[in-house]
This record gives C-alpha cells, structure tokens and sequence, in this order.
C-alpha cells in the first residue's frame, strides 16, 4: 500500500529522479511547453511550480534557491528576467497540462505540459470580449422604457396611413 506517500517515484533513485525533474524543468522554461507522459509532467508540475513561485521575488537568495534545484545558468536567468514579468500577476497554477492519448509503442498516456501564460489560444485576453447579458427565469427580460413610446408613436403613424388607403379603397369599389 503506499497510504500517505508524498509523491511519484517514476520507478527511479532518487538521483536519477532529482536530475530528470530538473533537466525537465529547464527545458520547460526554456521551450515554454515540452511533451512527455502523464506521470512525469504531474511530477513536474510539483517540482517546477515553487520554483516559477519563487522566481516572482528577484533577488540573490531566490536566484541561489532555484539555480541548485535547475543547475542551469540559462534557464535561471530566462525564469527571472522573462517568465517571471509574465506570471507576477498569478497568484498560482503556472502550468497547464493538455493530453495528447496514448504513445504508439509502449501505449503511455502522453501529454503536453506548458506555461499557462505563453499559450496564446487559451488566453482570454486574445479573444474579442462580448458583453455580458443577463436572462430571467421567466423568459420575458426587462424591456426598456426608452424604445417603447417609439414603437408606439410608429404604430399610431401606421394606422392613418392604413385608414386612408381603406377610404381610397372603398371610394374605388
């Protein structure tokens, strides 16, 4: 039974385990979405979201904290200039993780796991906003006051015409 275990192990030491998670977390900043199984891009989403979290406050010790969990010069300096003006506005929830179905030879669930705020298609802000209507339960809405008189005085215009053209009518027969 593993009751209460803190994570995956992926089926390796812990070594092997700590290098991949952090040769996968560079590559994902770096890359801004990388593709690999369900199970390591669920271990990574746990391994690299402290580290875009930390990355928010610029200063030596967070730089020092991050470089010895990614080892890599170019990732760190990419993570705090560049990835980190995107997410200052986040307060979580950096990655996303989209599923692709299952790999061809071994039959693994694959996925593509990318930084929320680089993918431009999901992104809100892109999209035209439309205006937000309200609707009643009852089907009828709120009618405007406004247009009402409106209607009315065109009615009221419409209806002498029709009675005229009914006199020339009843003149002709």
């Amino acid at each position: 039974m593993r009751h209460r275990k803190g994570f995956n192990h992926l089926g390796r030491t812990a070594p092997h385990r700590k290098a991949m998670l952090s040769n996968m977390a560079s590559s994902l900043i770096l890359h801004k979405r990388i593709k690999t199984t369900v199970a390591k891009a669920k271990a990574l989403r746990q391994y690299v979201e402290p580290l875009l979290t930390k990355a928010k406050n610029d200063n030596m010790h967070s730089r020092r904290v991050v470089f010895s969990y990614l080892q890599d010069k170019e990732s760190v300096k990419e993570l705090f200039d560049e990835v980190a003006d995107k997410i200052s506005n986040r307060n979580g929830g950096y990655t996303r993780i989209i599923k692709l179905g299952n790999r061809l030879g071994d039959n693994a669930e694959m996925c593509l796991i990318e930084l929320v705020d680089y993918n431009e298609t999901y992104q809100p802000e892109a999209k035209a906003k439309k205006p937000k209507t309200r609707r009643s339960r009852r089907g009828g809405g709120k009618k405007n006051t406004e247009n009402t008189p409106d209607t009315d005085a065109k009615v009221e215009d419409k209806a002498p015409e029709n009675k005229s053209e009914d006199a020339k009518g009843d003149d002709k027969e």
